[in-house]
């Protein structure tokens, strides 16, 4: 597929994603979330792909957020489909069954932010801004910011940080909990890669089952999450990816796990 907002790239294994509007703060209007819909169908369909990589053009923005000369035009019926994409878009991310990391360069605010909590790792430059602001314009998040905040960093905190609309760096986001590592600008793709080389070189069934339990057990209650974790854990005996990754530990060998 060609596309026009975002670029696509493939290479040892690994897909990076790169939102590609840095005039426009790499901002979200309807055809760059179609295309990153369709990237991340893309990465999930190719066997190739072991990892996904989720960044931004240029030095100042990972994504600012939507597209608000797009926004201030729409009607009500508009904006509501505008947020079933945006929302679809970040749900289908967070679905993929390979691990996928958001390197936040800039700015990641609003349906930017929202993206990067789709990713199942978040590292963040030095230069890294989060926020959710939509309260500024008179709106509310609408890509899943209300739910996915409250859960990443708790009730509380979340609604600071929605009913204030105030931006924070990346320390700070490290602290609440939405970024991993702070890295210098230079060093930041450099070590997403190094991490999501690390991932993909482990069995790749048992990734993403982890991925599964981690997301579906945090809406259970815990004995039937724990039910679930059970039922997972013997499910995956006698597979081929457990018997060689078993067998490289008593020989003390690398594995070769089927696919890689």
């Amino acid at each position: 597929m060609a596309y026009q907002n975002i670029l696509y790239e493939v290479a040892e294994g690994l897909a990076t994603v790169t939102v590609n509007r840095p005039k426009q703060l790499n901002a979200l209007d309807r055809l760059t979330l179609e295309e990153l819909a369709a990237a991340f169908a893309a990465a999930g369909a190719d066997p190739a792909v072991h990892a996904l990589i989720l960044t931004g053009a240029g030095e100042k923005a990972f994504v600012a957020g939507a597209d608000i000369a797009a926004m201030s035009r729409m009607s009500a019926a508009e904006a509501q489909a505008f947020a079933r994409l945006g929302s679809g878009t970040v749900s289908a991310l967070e679905a993929l069954p390979k691990p996928t990391i958001a390197a936040v360069n800039g700015f990641a605010l609003g349906g930017g932010c929202e993206l990067a909590m789709g990713c199942d790792l978040v590292y963040a430059s030095e230069k890294a801004r989060f926020g959710q602001p939509e309260v500024n314009l008179g709106l509310v998040p609408g890509f899943g910011g209300t739910q996915r905040l409250a859960r990443r960093v708790g009730p509380l905190l979340a609604k600071e940080i929605i009913f204030t609309g105030e931006v924070y760096d990346a320390a700070a986001a490290k602290a609440m909990g939405l970024a991993i590592e702070v890295l210098p600008p230079e060093r930041l793709l450099d070590h997403a890669r190094a991490k999501a080389r690390v991932i993909a070189s482990r069995g790749p069934a048992a990734v993403a089952l982890c991925k599964r339990l981690i997301q579906q057990g945090a809406d259970l209650p815990l004995p039937a999450a724990l039910d679930l974790e059970r039922d997972s854990f013997a499910g995956l005996f006698g597979g081929e990816e457990a018997r060689e990754g078993m067998a490289a530990f008593l020989e003390k060998r690398p594995a070769r796990f089927p696919g890689r």
